[in-house]
């Protein structure tokens, strides 16, 4: 069996802009050659490649597809690169890739930036937290990840970066209403916290780690520069990159709660297709984090 790659394009379009309307405009084809293409690969695959949701999204076998079209894109930016042929005027190969919200707010796009003064290429990035990431590797979303996990995820190579170091910290004014006078495991207990989402549990694990008991009052602040914001303000303590809390604690705008702080080790991993393109792309964002992230 050949899937023709303008078939499995159209199924990734789709994926990317949520809805065939949106993928037709990319592709300057009407809505109805977009449904048409989409049915003609179902129909020669014997198989269901898209659920029409709003957004619309992959089945598994169109997960698949949508690896291939992002591996074809890929292939063909090289090769038409080691050519030496000009690609179309303004054409930009899209790369896919996932970042922790903290990593994405300190010390990632600069590498990027560099990249992207290097090579037609235009970032599609997707945030999410890291101990999550790798997921959008497995189902084809992204080309590569900043990610907590330090096994391969199956077709991907991994290089670690480094530690991203956590100190817990809160204004002065904060710690002087919550803090002073009382033993700290049981200021803890009724002190609100910043969290980023309910899926953050690095200042439960810091908690654990200082012998609270309790679940103190919270507040949800899902990005990371009004994170650290949130937190200056004295919304709440939270554990802060040193990226982000140095200055602040060397103003006196910031204290340190005490206690261990929390490094969490991140890795680089991307697809094993070998690519020039994609090898730039890990050799500068590797030598990134190694320079300015902690010894894992």
């Amino acid at each position: 069996m050949r899937i023709p790659f303008e078939l499995a394009e159209t199924v990734a379009a789709v994926v990317d802009e949520g809805t065939l309307d949106a993928a037709a405009r990319r592709l300057h084809i009407t809505p109805s050659a977009v449904s048409q293409r989409i049915k003609t690969l179902e129909e020669q695959l014997g198989r269901v490649v898209l659920v029409r949701s709003k957004p619309a999204r992959a089945t598994e076998a169109g997960v698949a597809i949508v690896r291939l079209a992002r591996q074809a894109a890929l292939l063909e930016h090289d090769t038409v690169a080691e050519l030496g042929a000009d690609a179309d005027e303004g054409a930009r190969t899209a790369v896919p890739l996932a970042v922790n919200a903290d990593s994405l707010g300190t010390w990632f796009l600069a590498p990027l930036a560099r990249l992207s003064q290097r090579h037609p290429v235009v970032f599609d990035l997707h945030r999410d937290d890291q101990d999550f990431t790798a997921g959008l590797l497995e189902s084809g979303t992204v080309m590569g990840a900043v990610t907590s996990r330090a096994t391969p995820v199956a077709g991907c190579r991994v290089s670690t970066l480094g530690a991203m170091r956590y100190e817990a910290v809160a204004t002065p004014a904060f710690v002087e209403r919550w803090v002073l006078g009382a033993a700290i495991a049981e200021a803890l207990n009724a002190a609100p916290v910043v969290d980023f989402d309910r899926r953050d549990d690095l200042q439960n694990e810091w908690l654990r780690a200082m012998g609270a008991t309790a679940r103190p009052p919270r507040h949800f602040v899902p990005a990371s520069n009004d994170f650290a914001t949130a937190v200056r303000l004295g919304l709440g303590w939270a554990l802060l990159p040193t990226f982000q809390s140095a200055e602040p604690l060397a103003r006196g705008e910031l204290v340190r709660l005490g206690g261990p702080p929390i490094d969490v080790p991140l890795h680089w991993q991307q697809w094993n297709l070998r690519s020039p393109l994609l090898d730039a792309i890990a050799e500068e964002i590797v030598a990134e984090g190694r320079r300015v992230l902690a010894p894992a």
